[in-house]
């Protein structure tokens, strides 16, 4: 459970001789840094510029459907938080792709394809944040970092917001910074700042919404189009919805443009059907820009970049959320590990140890994404050509290689 806890208060609880730890961020790859490192004795500082608990879960921000594949299990498993897993997610056993006409292509048994790692859940973003939280996660909220000064023995916060009692600066060994892909944070770290990342930019983006559950909770169905693609993620209670459109096409509305969508499918399944009811019929629902950065360093002196601070994923492998556990959970090894006077080489260590695989799953993301989004019938027609006989341990095969090779083995 998320509870409010100002930054003064949150420092009180750090025992004697540990490291002072500040994260910047409190969303799934900081609550899991956070919750680790308390696991291992540690009482790091956690602060969101979310006014409340309520702003930070519960609205309609991107990726708030998720897939989660088995490299998360052993982090679930640390935090004690196995039950309250399974309970809040439904398992993901198949795998429907349909071409850009609505007709199933194939159907691959994407479990059985994971089952020797682990478990493949969806998972609501909301429920994953509760699960992670656990009985107390304290947090400081409407607090944002106005200053970062790095003087090689430690790292000077100054804040703004935040409870009357916090003072306006603060010294700390390590800051993660975790805030997100257009992170403010990491504007203040010369060699973070969003100049210093590479990005695509797909010039697509899409709507998400939530559709009633169906008979086939395991199962994800996607069908990618010419001009438009739709994502269908069973939750616990629910499907995520994600309507994908080129930029060009957002001014028509998600009603209009679930209408054209609608008129183009030569096959319509009750799900499909259910599925674009439910983006025409939102209230305003979220717009996601499908836009990714990779940060060219992720540690620097004593501040480092978490989650999608560091890597920020296209959706395309349903992959960002699981490797923001997993970086999370190695951090949390190497700070626990850290020779208090130097930090700066366990950020190091982290770096050079999950980079790497990070950067792996990115590139699938990227890969998939070039196959994705594109407008021309043609192009969509051969795709779908191509999709009969590329299997999803194919278009998977990178992804497979990082969990035949866990982090930390």
């Amino acid at each position: 459970m998320i509870t409010p806890a100002s930054v003064s208060r949150q420092l009180t609880s750090v025992p004697e001789g540990t490291p002072r730890v500040l994260i910047v961020g409190a969303g799934i790859a900081g609550i899991t840094l956070a919750q680790l490192l308390r696991g291992q004795g540690l009482a790091p500082v956690l602060v969101d510029r979310s006014a409340d608990a309520q702003r930070m879960i519960g609205d309609n921000r991107a990726g708030y459907m998720l897939a989660l594949m088995p490299m998360v299990d052993p982090i679930i498993d640390a935090l004690g938080a196995r039950e309250g897993y399974l309970y809040s997610s439904v398992g993901i056993e198949r795998y429907i792709a349909h071409a850009h006409t609505g007709r199933v292509l194939r159907q691959d048994q994407l479990g059985e394809l994971l089952a020797e790692y682990g478990d493949y859940r969806g998972i609501s973003r909301s429920e994953l944040l509760t699960v992670l939280t656990g009985a107390e996660t304290p947090v400081a909220f409407a607090t944002t970092v106005q200053g970062l000064v790095d003087d090689k023995e430690s790292v000077t916060v100054t804040w703004a917001g935040g409870a009357a009692d916090d003072p306006g600066c603060t010294e700390f060994d390590i800051v993660v910074i975790a805030d997100g892909m257009n992170s403010r944070t990491r504007t203040l770290v010369p060699a973070h700042s969003r100049e210093a990342a590479d990005t695509v930019d797909t010039a697509w983006g899409g709507w998400v919404c939530w559709a009633d559950a169906d008979g086939s909770p395991d199962a994800v169905e996607e069908i990618w189009g010419d001009g438009f693609f739709l994502g269908m993620y069973p939750v616990k209670d629910g499907i995520g919805v994600f309507l994908g459109c080129p930029d060009s096409r957002q001014p028509l509305g998600p009603r209009r443009f679930a209408g054209e969508v609608r008129a183009k499918l030569k096959e319509m399944s009750p799900r499909i059907d259910a599925c674009l009811e439910a983006i025409g019929a939102s209230e305003d629902p979220f717009f996601w820009p499908l836009r990714d950065a990779r940060a060219r360093r992720w540690a620097v002196g004593r501040t480092v970049l978490l989650g999608d601070a560091a890597a920020g994923f296209l959706p395309t492998a349903g992959i960002g959320a699981g490797m923001a556990m997993e970086s999370a959970s190695v951090l949390a090894d190497e700070i626990a590990a850290a020779d208090r006077d130097d930090p700066a080489a366990a950020l190091d260590r982290f770096q050079a140890r999950q980079r790497p695989r990070v950067e792996t799953a990115h590139d699938n993301s990227r890969s998939l994404a070039g196959l994705m989004f594109d407008r021309s019938r043609l192009l969509a027609a051969a795709r779908d050509q191509v999709f009969r006989v590329l299997s999803i341990r194919t278009a998977l095969k990178p992804i497979l290689r990082l969990l035949d090779t866990p982090a930390g083995s």
